[in-house]
């Protein structure tokens, strides 16, 4: 039995774009945020695009509309700026935002070459990355599932080489990210967008059910599978961003939780108790996986949020993917210095 539910990805929308105009040989011009305060919890990797007029991509839900479109423009016609924006209370909370707040917006050029790359990429959901000095004077993207196919340059191999360095590191978070990075003493905007998460749970019962409702509010697709060789395929298959979460109790299944640590990537979570986690755990022991493998599975999967019904329970296993994907802690965040929602 498979089910499987998905929501559309804007940044589809960004690709075909990028690709369109890049096809024409027309550079683009690109406006992202450099930093922000305020605004509560919004996403990483945004970023607005222009070329010959047309707009495409969102900040902020438009609210930054006012000085990212203008910069877009410039960025376009091949002008790099640096530009403050600031939204008050009552257009923040307009634009669907929690708070007023405030956003340094970088637009700066990208060639038709790199922006076509990149248009390939996001249209595709496949990884990709954007780097940029500062100032947005020169800019690279990579793209591939490491990461690996890069074009353009930073003005000097130490500081590419670096920012390239710290673009595939975020990656293996397996989230998008918008972060500033040293980069052999320059600062280098990365703006990653990772795919979308596919959730494999492999088993039935009420939990799935409750899984499959989270993938949907989250915006992940979500699959059941109930036979070994329709879950080792799947397995086979994951990516960086992708999750499993094990259900069956069947010794047979360990086989997934083998092979999903011999290629390493994805989440491997596994369901069960204290007595099932010990068994599963000797089983693996013998069939030959050492202590740091097996530190790598997430059993029993989820945070302890005191979960007592499917649905908790559900909530509890999304949010330590989360949490991992964003290199966070899973702490109260009464009890965290860093940044509130990303």
């Amino acid at each position: 039995m498979s089910t499987t539910g998905e929501a559309a990805d804007p940044r589809r929308e960004l690709g075909l774009a990028l690709r369109r105009w890049a096809g024409g040989g027309r550079d683009v011009g690109v406006v992202r945020v450099l930093d922000r305060h305020g605004f509560g919890s919004v996403e990483s990797g945004q970023m607005l695009a222009a070329a010959d007029g047309e707009v495409c991509g969102l900040l902020y839900r438009g609210a930054l509309d006012d000085t990212a479109r203008p910069l877009a423009a410039e960025a376009a016609a091949g002008t790099a700026a640096v530009r403050e924006a600031q939204v008050a209370e009552p257009s923040a909370l307009a634009a669907g935002l929690a708070c007023a707040g405030g956003a340094t917006l970088v637009g700066h050029p990208l060639a038709a070459e790199l922006a076509g790359a990149l248009g390939d990429a996001l249209e595709a959901s496949r990884p990709a990355a954007l780097l940029s000095t500062e100032d947005g004077g020169a800019a690279v993207v990579l793209t591939g599932a490491d990461l690996s196919e890069t074009r353009g340059d930073l003005g000097d191999p130490a500081v590419t080489a670096a920012a390239v360095d710290a673009a595939r590191a975020l990656l293996r978070r397996g989230a998008t990210a918008t972060e500033r990075v040293d980069a052999a003493g320059t600062g280098v905007l990365v703006d990653l967008w990772v795919p979308v998460p596919a959730m494999l749970v492999v088993g039935e019962g009420a939990l799935g059910a409750a899984l499959h409702a989270q993938a949907g509010l989250l915006g992940w697709s979500a699959r059941t599978v109930t036979t070994l060789d329709d879950a080792r395929a799947a397995v086979a298959a994951f990516t960086d961003a992708d999750v499993l979460v094990l259900l069956d109790h069947d010794p047979a299944f360990d086989l997934i939780l083998v092979e999903g640590l011999a290629h390493g990537r994805g989440f491997l979570g596994a369901l069960g108790s204290r007595r099932t986690q010990a068994a599963r755990r000797e089983r693996l022991l013998a069939a030959g996986l050492t202590e740091e493998q097996l530190a790598r599975i997430h059993g029993p999967v989820g945070l302890d949020l005191g979960a007592r019904t499917p649905a908790e329970t559900a909530v509890s296993i999304v949010a330590q993917v989360i949490a991992l994907r964003a290199g966070r802690s899973a702490s109260a965040l009464t009890a965290s210095g860093g940044r509130i929602g990303g």
